[in-house]
């Protein structure tokens, strides 16, 4: 409570004891007897002593409380004070550092100017110089050209003329040398054509070494095993040869006898039996036919798991029985010396990787790269290309569109038209390119990719070139101060050209030539 409101308290209590004496004396005092008077008196003036002492008190600590909160509001008034002076003598400081910024910035605008109007000048005077030495040289033209008619004879129309006629004999000669190069090309690319043609129609059957795929080769305990093996009269190896459908080849070849048949399957199956017999020893008809007929349950076993196999490595689950089949029969399918079943499984897995990486769908990329080359399973038994005879197979078995079309545009059969289809193309090349996957080894592979290099580093002003991409893109980068931009293209003609006489390749090698003009210059 404060001491203003303290203060109008106490005298309020003062006025009503007043109040109350008086009212008393005049009520109760006067009635009362004589005796009584001075007794009252005494303690009114006690009353009276009492109430003046409150009094006094009261306008004590008033005037305390007054003086304590003058004290309180020149303290507050001092610290606003110091406050506002430490404030403005920041403002003071930093107004001083801007002023000295602004102050260099001047100067330092003031040099830029001085630079720039020097600079100016000196251009000025160049573009002088520059007028100058351009009339100088129109002069000169004008005096040469004079000069040039009167030695030639003929004016600047007919000069003109004639040279725009050598040019276009030119132009037609290089176009004609054109026309022939590409005639040339044609032809052969028309012929390598034919050979990837006709060389694929063998590998079908044979791959790309007849010998070493299509026949098999059993050892025999001793050469006295070949007789029994033929029987008498030839009835065990004609009975052979029946029902299994491969031929047996015994020659001189010491302990041993060779398979030979294009259908892997039936090959295997014919190696087993005669296995089987050899060990069994009872060679005849019946024997013969027996063991053929286990050799076949065997096999039949061997392929129904080698189909599950990929299905599970690949996860392409709801597959018919027919795909499973035929999945497990190109395990002894090979293809340049390269499993066809692996090939598949591993094509699978790089087109969805692949199909993860754009955003396309994983599953169908997967799965038509499983199924690519199904057909290569009954490709010896069908006619057309595998990619068209693997499509037929899965249409039969109720495949997705998406799935048939990509399986059958992974050799360009069909024009691809998904992304899934340019994935399985993209996929098979990379399983089939990479070294060591097919029958090229990696000796070879070196050779060649250094070949393609010493070819390119071969021609002039060639700064240094790169067999990249497994040899299947060559890039040349030249020295620009030696080679111009025409320059270049004919240097990728003539690398080219080279390439395709003294290399033998599959496909064909991209030739970039690659020339870099760089200005440095410095801002001081």
């Amino acid at each position: 409570m404060s001491p203003l409101v303290i203060a109008v308290c106490c005298i309020a209590v003062i006025l009503v004891a007043a109040l109350t004496v008086a009212l008393g004396y005049y009520f109760l005092v006067r009635p009362l007897a004589a005796r009584e008077t001075v007794r009252v008196q005494e303690l009114v003036q006690v009353q009276i002593a009492e109430a003046q002492r409150i009094k006094d008190d009261a306008l004590k600590d008033l005037d305390a409380s007054r003086r304590q909160a003058v004290l309180e509001a020149k303290e507050e008034a001092l610290k606003v004070r110091t406050e506002i002076e430490n404030e403005n003598r920041e403002k003071r400081a930093e107004i001083q550092r801007l002023e000295r910024r602004l102050a260099q910035k001047e100067e330092t605008l003031d040099r830029r100017e001085e630079g720039l109007e020097g600079r100016d000048r000196h251009l000025q005077e160049r573009d002088s110089e520059l007028l100058h030495l351009r009339q100088e040289l129109d002069g000169l033209v004008v005096h040469r050209r004079e000069e040039l008619q009167r030695l030639a004879g003929m004016s600047t129309e007919e000069a003109r003329a004639q040279f725009l006629k050598t040019v276009e004999d030119e132009s037609r000669h290089e176009a004609a040398r054109l026309m022939r190069d590409i005639e040339n090309a044609a032809r052969k690319d028309g012929e390598r054509k034919a050979r990837q043609i006709v060389t694929d129609v063998i590998q079908r059957c044979s791959v790309d070494q007849t010998s070493e795929t299509t026949v098999s080769v059993v050892p025999l305990p001793n050469d006295e095993m070949k007789g029994r093996i033929i029987g008498r009269e030839g009835r065990n190896i004609r009975a052979f040869e029946t029902m299994t459908g491969i031929d047996l080849i015994i020659d001189d070849t010491p302990e041993a006898v060779v398979l030979s048949g294009f259908d892997p399957v039936r090959r295997e199956v014919a190696r087993i039996a005669l296995t089987n017999l050899i060990v069994d020893g009872r060679i005849h008809p019946g024997r013969i036919e027996e063991l053929i007929k286990k050799a076949q349950a065997e096999v039949d076993i061997r392929v129904q798991e080698a189909g599950e196999r990929a299905v599970l490595e690949t996860g392409m689950t709801g597959l018919s029985p027919e795909i499973v089949a035929l999945l497990g029969k190109m395990k002894y399918r090979t293809s340049y010396g390269q499993s066809v079943l692996n090939h598949s499984i591993e094509v699978s897995h790089i087109c969805g990787m692949l199909a993860a990486e754009v955003g396309a769908d994983v599953w169908v990329a997967k799965r038509a790269g499983l199924l690519h080359d199904i057909g290569k399973a009954v490709d010896f038994e069908i006619e057309g290309p595998h990619a068209l005879i693997s499509g037929e197979i899965l249409r039969r078995n109720h495949e997705p569109d998406v799935v048939v079309h990509a399986a059958e545009a992974h050799h360009h059969d069909v024009e691809p038209a998904t992304v899934e289809a340019v994935l399985v193309i993209c996929g098979d090349q990379i399983s089939a390119a990479r070294p060591g996957a097919r029958r090229e080894t990696l000796e070879t592979y070196v050779k060649r990719v250094k070949k393609i290099e010493e070819i390119a580093d071969s021609f002039a002003g060639v700064e240094k070139a790169f067999a990249v991409q497994a040899g299947r893109e060559v890039r040349i980068i030249v020295k620009p101060e030696q080679i111009d931009d025409l320059a270049s293209l004919k240097l990728a003609r003539d690398t080219a050209k080279r390439i395709e006489e003294e290399m033998q390749y599959p496909g064909q090698i991209k030739v970039t030539v690659i020339r870099e003009t760089r200005a440095v210059d410095y801002a001081r």
